[in-house]
């Protein structure tokens, strides 16, 4: 099912990524851009949600769109903080910590399914938190300014993005422990 209502949601996500560094290169004040930038965030990434429960709802689950689900997430969530790490509103060592949890734990994950074993690597809670938490986070790193006068994104989003890294690594030892048993019997042999 490669072209469902689903799967066209989640490509959002992915076409998204272009637009939203492409605002920051807009010849637009930095208050505009930092809004815009922060509405496209928040409208695609509740794309994430919103084709999830369509799937479910109009029966169009796929192996493809449970594939390039979290492949979307990933893209838009590390380009987002490449482009916070530019504008030098997030930390790189937080973003090395989170984009490199991610390709440690695809790479996991795609290896437990080669052997058969994805079940002991299947999302967790802890997973669905951390991402919780980086959703949250990222827009108030983007927006960078104050809300109703008194909330500073800025600081809120980077105690945020750094509980979002906690919650990384975490999430990456949870998973790893949960793979070890398989792990090690494969190494034995």
């Amino acid at each position: 099912m490669f072209l469902t209502i689903p799967t066209i949601m989640t490509w959002t996500r992915i076409v998204a990524i272009p637009l939203i560094v492409g605002v920051f290169y807009a010849p637009l004040e930095p208050a505009t851009r930092n809004l815009i930038a922060t509405v496209m965030f928040v409208v695609f990434a509740a794309t994430d949600w919103l084709d999830g429960y369509l799937a479910r709802k109009l029966d169009q689950t796929s192996s493809f769109g449970a594939f390039l689900d979290p492949v979307a997430d990933k893209f838009l969530v590390c380009a987002s903080l490449l482009v916070l790490v530019h504008l030098q509103r997030a930390d790189v060592f937080v973003a090395l910590i989170i984009i490199g949890r991610e390709i440690a734990i695809s790479a996991l994950r795609e290896w437990m399914a080669q052997i058969g074993a994805s079940k002991s690597v299947a999302v967790h809670m802890l997973g669905k938190v951390k991402t919780t938490v980086q959703m949250v986070a990222i827009p108030f790193l983007l927006y960078d300014g104050r809300i109703f006068g008194a909330i500073d994104t800025g600081v809120w989003g980077t105690g945020l993005i750094w509980a979002a890294a906690v919650l990384t690594v975490w999430s990456m030892v949870y998973y790893l422990q949960k793979a070890l048993p398989e792990i090690r019997a494969r190494v034995k042999r």
